[in-house]
């Protein structure tokens, strides 16, 4: 189902969250899909009155039919942004190159203006210029049919709607929804709930819903609300930073979750974690689980993605469909293995490879943008620095991190990166 090709179906009866709950109550727990609620936020009615941020007025970003890129079980990388230095001006040829390197790498997709990709550092024209300068870069690379996810969080429903116009002219297939949460006291779960079928109701784009408390004053949707929320025909998916695996396999079995897929291909039995293994002695299954039938244009049913690196293995045991992690702009083929182990059967090898992950994720959790462009610096020769007011790191800084990821880029150098 080509969601993004076509905007959603007018608005049933009902009103708010409570008619949807009610359906909710009496429906079958097999695929949770119901008719859409009722929403002032109407496709039609949205682009009527409401002028978005959008790229008509932006000279580099034209407005152009996309074709349907389905999202497939894997690894998505939330992409950094990139700047030149001592102007702060985007870097488009560096934001270009990482994007071809991580698709190389055979990730799933890319996701632009989340966290670490400082969105909130970028005017609305810069966020149009990031997503279009991506999509041009895979397009251009043979990548054309990778996805990629645009976050478009705001605080207001309305500005959230403009977000999400804006990434589908920009060439985004997929809006990443944060939960509002600067009046957070007045923000109850109805509110919230209100706030996504609002969303979904009038975005030309499917909607992932983000639950990432730390970004939005603690607020953490539960899996009942979720779950609720995924009956949504134009909400395909969830990304979960909060790290709550008990939530991810509640959501992933009410929602009917895709998984990777079992593979039988020629895997090398060689210890993926050791840093001395040659590249030609570590061949990859990652290519045929990461993005399964990657010519098939259909839907393969709701995404629920783990937000970090450190628990894709525990993701995949309660059959997850994937991870937008950080750490896959350092080390995309490290994160892309654990999966493709599992799917081989290779359990206790893709255990020994998660931990070596889980290591490198923490310094890249401690170290945010920062130490994670400083490490892109130190192993891959670029990166940069982040816009003010991020300050450069210190050269004793500099060191830390590049201790700090050395050995996950053994591992990433082993595999061909």
């Amino acid at each position: 189902m080509a969601l993004q090709n076509h905007p959603p179906s007018p608005i049933g009866s009902g009103s708010g969250s409570g008619s949807l709950d009610h359906h909710l109550a009496a429906h079958d727990p097999s695929p949770l899909r119901s008719a859409p609620v009722e929403s002032v936020y109407s496709h039609s009615s949205y682009s009527d009155s409401v002028d978005s941020t959008a790229a008509s007025s932006v000279d580099d970003v034209q407005p152009q039919q996309q074709p349907h890129r389905p999202l497939r079980p894997g690894v998505y990388v939330p992409t950094l942004c990139f700047f030149s230095a001592g102007t702060e001006e985007l870097d488009r040829a560096t934001i270009a190159t990482h994007a071809v390197r991580l698709a190389r790498a055979g990730v799933a997709g890319l996701a632009t203006q989340g966290s670490n990709g400082e969105a909130v550092h970028l005017t609305p024209r810069e966020r149009q210029t990031v997503t279009s300068v991506t999509r041009q870069a895979l397009n251009d690379a043979g990548f054309g049919r990778m996805p990629i996810i645009v976050g478009c969080g705001a605080q207001s429903t309305r500005e959230t709607i403009a977000l999400c116009h804006d990434a589908a002219v920009a060439g985004g297939d997929y809006a990443l929804v944060l939960p509002p949460a600067y009046y957070k006291p007045f923000l109850p779960p109805a509110a919230l709930h209100q706030f996504f079928l609002d969303v979904a109701a009038a975005s030309p784009l499917p909607l992932l819903i983000y639950n990432y408390p730390a970004a939005v004053a603690g607020t953490d949707l539960d899996s009942d609300a979720i779950i609720a929320l995924a009956a949504h025909p134009n909400i395909v998916g969830c990304k979960l930073t909060c790290g709550n695996t008990g939530k991810l396999a509640r959501i992933a079995a009410a929602t009917h979750a895709v998984t990777p897929a079992p593979t039988s291909s020629s895997f090398c039995p060689t210890s993926p974690v050791s840093t001395s293994t040659s590249t030609s002695d570590s061949t990859s299954t990652s290519a045929s689980t990461s993005n399964p039938d990657p010519d098939s244009d259909s839907e393969p049913g709701f995404m629920v993605l783990a937000g970090s690196a450190d628990f894709t293995l525990p993701m995949l045991v309660a059959r997850g469909s994937g991870v937008i992690c950080g750490l896959a702009n350092v080390a995309p083929r490290a994160c892309v293995e654990i999966l493709a182990l599992h799917a081989a059967g290779h359990h206790a090898k893709a255990a020994d490879l998660q931990a070596l992950v889980a290591r490198a994720d923490w310094a890249a959790i401690q170290g945010g943008i920062v130490g994670t462009k400083s490490a892109l610096c130190s192993f891959w020769g670029y990166g940069g620095v982040g816009r003010r007011p991020l300050l450069e790191p210190t050269g004793e800084e500099r060191e830390r991190w590049r201790v700090a990821f050395e050995e996950v880029v053994g591992v990433e150098r082993a595999f061909g990166g």
